[in-house]
């Protein structure tokens, strides 16, 4: 009876492990071993080339832009996605906001339910330099100096396409955010108010701590995301003009399926594994999550 009790979490666990030894790691296996071969995608044969690719990387000028571009994609969705996500959730919680709240939440929820196909084609009205909405209402303002081709310049290209994904990606964040902090204990705010704290106060010497966990989630999946970013600039940009808003996940899908070189997009493949992991393991040693202080 006893054997019967250790052995069915395991039973439980089976599917999931072999989901995931099947969809995860033996192609992540195949990966690395497809790096060290020159192959097309309908070659019947591969050619062994040893560390050759690798040597291609290191030479690789667009690797270095591409890793640039999801660096400042990784910054800028850090403080908005998770910084203004978080003061965007406190606020939605606060009393003042408490009829209101549930409408704001399903307005700010909205662009995540979008396909990201339409909302790649709304922003490409918005970004238009003749009709385009931005540069409209710059002109309507009275700083139609500012106005750009926003998506046609090397120095705004990027800038214009992180832009669209933090619209369509705060309000998830948000909402993550909005149910961590009402599992809050009233009580701590309560005591707050009665000791004469202010919003700010409550935010930083409250908010902030009892969601902790939180924060390390959402900042995780954040970076990962970002570095992982392939949708948003192949539909917009694809990677252009030139290489300026170019990512790793664009490179990759350009080297394997537009230039037919397998090899060399796998070894761009165990690049951005290796980043993400990297990061990941870094901000679990950094944040020191589930661990109690």
């Amino acid at each position: 009876m006893l054997r019967k009790k250790k052995i069915l979490p395991i039973l439980f666990l089976l599917p999931s492990l072999a989901f995931l030894l099947i969809f995860v790691y033996i192609p992540l296996l195949q990966n690395f071993y497809n790096s060290f071969f020159d192959f097309s995608v309908f070659s019947q044969t591969k050619t062994f080339v040893g560390l050759e690719n690798f040597k291609v990387l290191l030479a690789d000028k667009v690797v270095s832009i591409a890793l640039i571009n999801n660096v400042k994609y990784s910054i800028i969705s850090v403080v908005l996605q998770v910084g203004f996500a978080l003061v965007l959730a406190y606020i939605l919680e606060d009393k003042v906001f408490s009829r209101i709240a549930p409408f704001l939440r399903v307005v700010y929820f909205i662009p995540v339910m979008i396909s990201i196909s339409v909302i790649a084609l709304l922003f490409g009205f918005v970004y238009n330099p003749q009709m385009g909405l931005l540069n409209s209402f710059l002109e309507l303002v009275g700083l139609d100096s500012l106005a750009e081709v926003w998506l046609g310049k090397p120095k705004t290209a990027i800038y214009a396409v992180i832009a669209m994904s933090q619209w369509q990606s705060i309000g998830f964040i948000t909402m993550l955010f909005i149910v961590a902090i009402q599992k809050i204990p009233k009580e701590l705010y309560e005591a707050a108010d009665i000791d004469g704290a202010g919003k700010i106060r409550k935010f930083f010497s409250i908010t902030v701590p009892q969601v902790r966990e939180s924060i390390f989630v959402n900042t995780l999946i954040t970076i990962t995301g970002s570095m992982l970013v392939f949708n948003e600039p192949y539909i917009l940009t694809n990677g252009g003009p030139g290489f300026s808003s170019m990512t790793m996940s664009v490179h990759m899908y350009q080297t394997g399926f537009v230039k037919d070189n397998m090899g060399y997009a796998s070894t761009l493949a165990i690049v951005i594994f290796i980043l993400t992991a990297v990061l990941a393991l870094v901000q679990i040693r950094l944040s020191r999550t589930g661990k109690d202080d």
